[in-house]
């Protein structure tokens, strides 16, 4: 019966993969089965802990991808899951597709046991695998993750007493007169095919300049708000003025060096915001924020991994 049902269900999709699915594109540019034994690692099959999940360990990280790719909520994601064919066929044609409750519990066992960090790092052996290395340099930059702040005052904090989708650790901060309530995600991405290689994500008020994702030997361009933070890598930062010191013709020349550098790291956040629907999001704290960022930069990387083999098909 079940083959019967997946013949049905395989003559359905052939028409949706003839009017375009962008995931029947992604699904093949990495080895899925790679993550298994990391989801498999977190459960216990011989203690009182309990055992494995009833779902496919690859069945519970696509449905992770499928989120963050459709911002979608856990009640959205369990919905869309069942009625639409092009999310079954991404997923394997599973015999159960998992619940809201499932997947919101999986993303806290991938938080409390660091594998979503785990998962991130699989992702770039097989992207350096493809030869796809770091080679000319890296650019860091930082954009705003917004969160609910609730109805306190700027800069009131909420506390681990908080028991509402309110961001409970976001912070406030200030861009450009604008106050923005939340996170920010920092990000590190290769100038060669412009994959993010490394993020972090903290609260809204950490300027730029104290995040370093930088390695020695690495050239990292960044723009004026990292001007005297720490470089592990070969500092290629803009200069600024500072007080009773101007920059000089020279110093200006180089800057918009590095400016002509640096410019295609903000392809990601437009990406991420206006692709994945991801520049907000509804979580109540840090570690899960980052979570979500790090599904959202995966997305990102398999989006352009695709480009890439587009224009090189060889």
């Amino acid at each position: 019966m079940k083959s019967f049902e997946n013949y049905f269900m395989n003559k359905q999709y052939e028409r949706v993969k003839e009017l375009g699915d962008k995931l029947a594109e992604i699904d093949p540019l990495i080895d899925w089965e790679c993550f298994r034994p990391i989801v498999a690692s977190m459960y216990y099959n011989h203690t009182e802990k309990g055992g494995r999940p009833n779902i496919d360990e690859i069945v519970m990280i696509k449905m992770l991808v499928l989120q963050s790719w459709y911002g979608l909520s856990d009640p959205e994601l369990e919905r869309q899951a069942n009625d639409r064919i092009s999310f079954q066929k991404f997923l394997g044609l599973p015999e159960r597709i998992p619940d809201r409750s499932t997947v919101w519990a999986f993303r806290e066992r991938l938080i409390d046991t660091g594998k979503d960090e785990v998962i991130w790092e699989e992702l770039q052996r097989q992207i350096d695998s493809k030869g796809l290395k770091i080679k000319e340099g890296v650019i860091q930059d930082a954009t705003f993750i917004t969160a609910d702040p609730g109805h306190q005052r700027i800069n009131e904090p909420r506390g681990p007493e908080a028991k509402t989708r309110r961001n409970k650790d976001g912070e406030w901060t200030k861009k450009h007169g604008k106050s923005y309530y939340g996170h920010k995600l920092h990000t590190l991405a290769d100038i060669d095919y412009g994959l993010i290689r490394r993020l972090e994500t903290t609260t809204a008020e950490i300027h730029d300049s104290q995040v370093d994702l930088s390695k020695p030997g690495e050239v990292v361009y960044r723009d004026r708000g990292y001007f005297g933070g720490p470089c592990k890598g070969y500092n290629a930062t803009m200069d600024r003025n500072v007080r009773g010191h101007p920059i000089t013709d020279k110093q200006k020349r180089r800057n918009k060096r590095i400016s002509s550098k640096r410019a295609p790291g903000e392809r990601p956040y437009a990406v991420i915001k206006n692709i994945f629907k991801s520049g907000h999001q509804l979580v109540t704290t840090t570690l899960r924020t980052h979570t979500k960022n790090l599904f959202t930069c995966f997305n990102y990387n398999l989006l352009q991994l695709n480009t890439i083999q587009k224009n090189n098909p060889t």
